[in-house]
């Protein structure tokens, strides 16, 4: 898959960074030496926890060479390592392992999350956020343009589910908070709306795809969008964004 473009990443930063915001006002956690950002992406989540704990270390982990150049150049003052979060291990127990916007693209979470928590300390934090948005409009028409046209099914695989969330995170030995929250963002226009997804959910579906089919594809996307998501009496566009929020401490 072609790089990720941390430019078109950031034209939505306030509505991206606000969800990694409200995870972390989550995490009751004061005495915290050492967090991993599983996911940093530009840096963004990562400026958020180094300005709550900036004593301590912190390391930003990320497999996109793009993002990892843009969050070394916006701090600095913290540890940035190129890595698949599914294979990332740790010489030390951590305090903290955050993941915002990261883990639903990555496979297995039955085997992925108990293994995260065996990187935490006892009273470790796992803090996790994931776009909960399969069935969305959004993502529904990805798939019915993919398969309208004849191109192969490329998106993620459904999340396990809050009911299987909670199982296997007590299993792991952790206190478990979780609930999902809807986003509605402001969209000024359809095209806004596939600017969105560009950055993030739609990369998967374009990536093989040679410019001419790109834009076959982009152009029935959106006219698709433009029947399910109507125009509001100012002109904007209520995008629904469902994400799901878990905080597991570690008790054993």
């Amino acid at each position: 898959m072609a790089d990720w473009n941390p430019s078109l990443y950031l034209q939505y930063e306030t509505e991206r960074s606000r969800p990694a915001a409200e995870l972390l006002n989550r995490v009751a956690l004061e005495s915290v030496r050492s967090v991993v950002d599983l996911g940093c992406g530009p840096g963004n989540s990562t400026a958020l926890l180094h300005q709550r704990w900036p004593s301590a270390v912190i390391t930003g982990v990320d497999s996109s060479p793009a993002m990892l150049n843009e969050a070394r150049n916006a701090l600095p003052q913290c540890h940035f390592i190129e890595a698949d979060i599914s294979q990332f291990q740790t010489e030390h127990p951590v305090d903290l392992l955050y993941a915002n916007a990261s883990l639903q693209w990555v496979p297995d979470h039955y085997e992925l999350l108990p293994n995260l928590v065996s990187l935490l300390g006892r009273n470790g934090v796992l803090a996790v956020q994931m776009p909960d948005n399969r069935l969305e409009p959004t993502h529904v028409l990805m798939r019915e343009v993919a398969y309208e046209q004849g191109f192969p099914d490329r998106g993620r695989a459904p999340l396990p589910g809050v009911h299987a969330y909670y199982d296997l995170l007590t299993e792991a030995g952790c206190e478990v908070d979780i609930w999902r929250t809807t986003y509605h963002h402001i969209m000024d226009s359809h095209q806004a709306i596939i600017d969105w997804v560009s950055s993030t959910g739609l990369r998967p579906w374009l990536q093989d795809l040679r410019e001419s089919e790109q834009h076959q594809y982009l152009a029935r996307y959106h006219e698709l969008l433009q029947e399910q998501y109507p125009l509001q009496e100012n002109g904007k566009i209520l995008l629904a964004f469902p994400r799901l929020f878990i905080v597991a401490r570690r008790n054993s």
